[in-house]
């Protein structure tokens, strides 16, 4: 089985690389689920700190998912799926 060697431009590499694809799914998050809330909120005459609310709990949940990922499989995605 051959070594893996790490030098510390790869560890940043890697981390760097993992830390773009969290942020990319957490901001898409917030906005998906901000739209929604708001398509859902205007017909209900809802306010739009339900819908900002709303957009944050999905972004927080998909920040958790993307740090179990990376617990789960050191790799440089945030995906639960195997060799992403």
């Amino acid at each position: 089985m051959p070594e893996l060697h790490f030098d510390g431009q790869t560890v940043v590499k890697t981390a760097s690389t993992y830390g773009r694809d969290l942020l990319e799914r957490v901001l898409s998050t917030f906005l998906q689920t901000f739209i929604g809330g708001i398509v859902i909120t205007q017909p209900l005459d809802g306010s739009m700190w339900y819908a900002a609310g709303a957009g944050g709990v999905g972004a927080i949940l998909a920040l958790g998912k993307g740090l179990i990922a990376r617990w789960r499989d050191v790799t440089n995605s945030a995906s639960l799926a195997k060799g992403v």
